[in-house]
């Protein structure tokens, strides 16, 4: 394996750490003290600076205006831009939009390409994909309430949703909902299908407060209902029945990229904590970073840093060369792993700070609510760890259990 990458992408990527220091952190500021919604014109600055310099929307192809960077590549820049909580959405490159990029990609019709596709890659507008729902378990994807049925030429949808990120100002939701009940195989009874935020019938109910904190526009997961909503037949995405396989195929990825911008996350973090204990006195003279046990958080921080890394760096490799259906447990592993580390040093380089950690003068509390989720969304560290045990038993012979 050779994980290097080229110089133009080495030099690539210290313009963007340049510009995410220089530019963007002082805007993140802006969103600590008073919110997504007023840095809106500072943020909207930003993306088109971003635009001018030629790294808007970096995952898609060249062709439909993206970097073309494949995932090896991406992965030093995502990097970069996790070290700041707007550093993904200023290059547009962002949970959920980049997914639903992704999906519409490689399985939109050419009228869903235009409609949805174009504007999402360009930045014109946002959007969302509503999967979770309060009433049943998130870690059974094939268990759902939301329904479509079919009457002629429309799906009539009807259903409840919650963490539906992004919700807050989005175009359209990529639904998750059940169009053949009746199906043998449980995971060939959903459907995805496009549905635009202002169609009759659908309601944003709410922002949900997490960890006491609503949020607002793309910083946001709302709870959404659907109510008769009528879309056309045309859609829908991929063929009937097919929602789970393509909720599997946008989410692989999906979850690369996540852990991806967790590491900038650790990185950043870790900078603030080794300041911290580098330049606070405990008494004159007297460092906290001279304390053994500041020591070991320090070098505990550094060695899970970079075996996470190393890790995620050979699953994006893999992907490159094999495609994401080959790299099931690659991708299990870096999730959960890469989730505890993360959570790991964010709890180290709050504990450095003391009672400043507490507070958003650093974003070290933001990041603390805000990703406490990632051992939670995109599947919970549990049912990673025992999906990818009981496949690796198998293949010791252990028989394949049921639920």
């Amino acid at each position: 394996m050779d994980f290097t990458v080229s110089t133009a992408v080495r030099d690539l990527t210290a313009t963007v750490r340049r510009f995410v220091d220089e530019e963007v952190l002082p805007v993140e500021r802006l969103v600590l003290d008073k919110g997504f919604g007023a840095a809106g014109v500072e943020i909207e600055r930003l993306r088109g600076r971003v635009r001018e310099m030629g790294l808007f929307t970096p995952h898609m192809p060249k062709e439909w205006g993206g970097g073309g960077l494949p995932f090896l590549d991406l992965a030093p820049l995502s990097e970069v831009l996790g070290r700041s909580l707007i550093g993904h959405y200023v290059f547009n490159v962002q949970a959920p939009d980049a997914g639903n990029m992704e999906l519409l990609l490689h399985h939109g019709t050419p009228e869903q390409k235009e409609r949805w596709l174009r504007p999402l890659v360009h930045g014109d507008v946002r959007s969302c994909f509503g999967m979770t729902e309060p009433e049943f378990a998130g870690s059974n994807p094939v268990w759902l309430g939301t329904t479509a049925r079919r009457e002629g030429d429309e799906y009539v949808l009807d259903g409840h949703k919650w963490f539906t990120s992004a919700a807050d100002g989005a175009t359209f939701c990529i639904v998750m909902a059940v169009t053949n009940p009746g199906a043998a195989n449980p995971y060939a009874r959903a459907s995805q299908i496009l549905v635009p935020l202002d169609a009759a019938g659908f309601e944003v109910v709410q922002n949900l407060a997490v960890m006491g904190e609503r949020g607002e526009g793309w910083m946001s997961h709302a709870e959404i209902r659907l109510d008769d909503v009528r879309v056309p037949a045309a859609n829908r995405i991929g063929a009937e029945g097919s929602g789970f396989a393509l909720a599997q195929e946008r989410l692989g990825p999906g979850r690369v990229h996540h852990c991806m911008r967790w590491l900038g996350i650790c990185e950043r973090a870790f900078d603030l904590l080794c300041e911290r204990a580098a330049r606070r006195e405990l008494s004159p003279g007297k460092p906290l970073g001279g304390r053994q046990l500041v020591q070991a958080w320090v070098a505990e921080s550094r060695a899970e840093i970079d075996a996470a890394r190393l890790l995620v760096l050979r699953t994006a490799w893999r992907i490159d060369r094999e495609g994401a259906s080959a790299t099931r447990d690659d991708v299990s592993l870096i999730k959960f792993h890469t989730a505890g580390v993360l959570q790991r040093v964010l709890d180290r380089a709050i504990q450095t700070h003391g009672a400043l950690g507490l507070t958003d003068a650093t974003p070290l509390a933001f990041w603390w609510r805000h990703e406490r989720g990632a051992r939670i969304y995109d599947g919970a560290d549990e049912v990673h760890k025992t999906s990818v045990a009981k496949r690796i038993l198998e293949r010791y012979g252990m028989e394949r259990m049921k639920g």
